[in-house]
């Protein structure tokens, strides 16, 4: 939620910049209109309340001098219908207000790319080399169902489409990744939780994802329960500190989670249908932090380093990119995507993002600290993914197959996975054989 105070400070800055994200100059003029009446409506409510309080206070004087408070009594009524029918349009403006509110965007930092889609965004750095092939590499499904590793085909008989099984050493191989990811990230100072998977709207909304997303996302249909599955463990995670008031000295404070995640991925229909890219349901490994405002950007560094550590183990090439205005995430300030190196399609493919929301998302769910001065303020919000587990998984079949369909196993992922080195059918899937 942006700051209402700032925006009437500056209108047309906000006008500005917020244009880059796509938001109409009309809009933005409804919400300082809307923000003017209610202004008014309150100062209106506010006068014919102290209005009231004091023909209350003339009733009491009269009713003790045992006078007639009958045109003081009139007075009050009238000015109680005065008060209720302000009210009701403060009421109704406000809802207006706010809603119109919840649907702006955050403001993009400045200096990020200004464009419309990903055709501006900036690439920061490209790291590791990528592999070269004797041979025609394989797609990450071809290569899972060689194996009988990943299973497309009865998942979909099961559940539908963009969902899968992982199979025998697939299920180990997902599962000694992110063991591996919460381990980095333990080491880098993050504590690890295991939050819940679904939520009720008003964590949705903390993080932004609710009212403009409702589409996106998986609802429980249950008239005594309001609760959705988890798009991301961002929400839970940043939601644990909702309506809290964070002690500064324990600041920044850094959390990790591996959760699935359940998305419906609406308007997506034809894109990445096959294979672990776009899927239904995904596990991921999230980072979270909270910060001092002064800091969040050093830490939004940190954390882009914390998911690029992880593909440097693995031995996987990378480039780290700056989303532009019109890529960014709804919530997100400033984004830095990681994308990983996909050999079959011979680009690269988003494995993790990573943004800092400043006080977008602090302000919606209520997170504060007190500064030097004893003064609240709200904290900066950051997440990335570090990473998504399933892409991974992908990245490793492609990265490190064998002519032979075989894939070897990344050095460093080798004691996750009970010392095996190399995933072939004769070892992959044991009723299988």
């Amino acid at each position: 939620m942006l700051d209402i105070k700032k925006m009437r400070t500056n209108p047309d800055f906000y006008r500005e910049r917020l244009a880059t994200r796509g938001v109409a100059v009309e809009d933005l003029d409804d919400i300082f209109s809307l923000d003017e009446q209610r202004r008014d409506l309150i100062k209106q409510t506010e006068t014919l309340k102290a209005k009231r309080n004091d023909v209350s206070k003339e009733i009491a004087q009269a009713k003790r001098n045992k006078e007639s408070a009958d045109d003081a009594i009139a007075a009050m009524q009238q000015v109680g219908k005065d008060v209720k029918k302000l009210d009701e349009q403060l009421n109704e403006v406000e809802a207006d207000f706010q809603n119109k509110m919840a649907h702006l965007p955050n403001m993009p930092h400045e200096g990020i790319p200004v464009g419309p889609d990903e055709s501006v965004n900036v690439e920061l750095r490209k790291v590791g080399e990528t592999p070269n092939f004797n041979f025609e590499p394989k797609a990450h499904w071809d290569i899972g169902e060689g194996l009988g590793i990943l299973d497309f085909e009865r998942a979909a008989k099961v559940s539908g489409a963009r969902f899968v099984y992982y199979v025998g050493l697939g299920a180990q191989l997902e599962r000694a990744v992110y063991n591996f990811m919460l381990d980095e990230h333990m080491k880098e100072g993050y504590t690890e939780v295991l939050p819940p998977y679904l939520v009720n709207s008003k964590a949705m909304y903390g993080t932004g994802q609710f009212p403009k997303f409702k589409q996106d996302v998986y609802q429980i249909e249950n008239e005594d329960q309001d609760l959705t599955m988890i798009p991301t463990a961002e929400v839970p995670l940043t939601n644990y500190f909702a309506n809290e008031v964070i002690p500064a000295e324990k600041l920044p404070v850094y959390v990790t989670a591996l959760t699935p995640s359940f998305r419906s991925e609406a308007g997506s229909a034809g894109r990445d249908t096959r294979g672990l890219i776009r899927m239904h349901q995904f596990n991921k490994v999230e980072m979270v932090k909270y910060t001092k405002p002064e800091d969040s950007y050093a830490e939004l560094e940190k954390m882009t380093g914390n998911a690029e550590r992880i593909l440097k183990k693995l031995g996987l090439a990378y480039h780290v990119i700056t989303l532009s205005t019109g890529d960014m995430g709804f919530s997100a300030a400033e984004t830095h995507d990681i994308e990983v190196w996909m050999p079959e399609q011979n680009i690269y493919r988003e494995i993790s993002s990573c943004s800092n929301t400043e006080d977008f998302q602090a302000r919606r769910a209520h997170i504060q600290y007190r500064d030097d001065n004893g003064k609240l303020q709200y904290v900066n919000t950051l997440n990335g993914s570090g990473l998504a587990v399933g892409r991974t998984v992908a990245a490793i079949l492609e990265n490190y197959q064998n002519e032979d369909g075989s894939v070897t196993v990344p050095e460093v992922l080798v004691p996750y996975f009970h010392g095996i080195e190399k995933i072939t059918k004769d070892n992959a899937v044991p009723f299988n054989n």
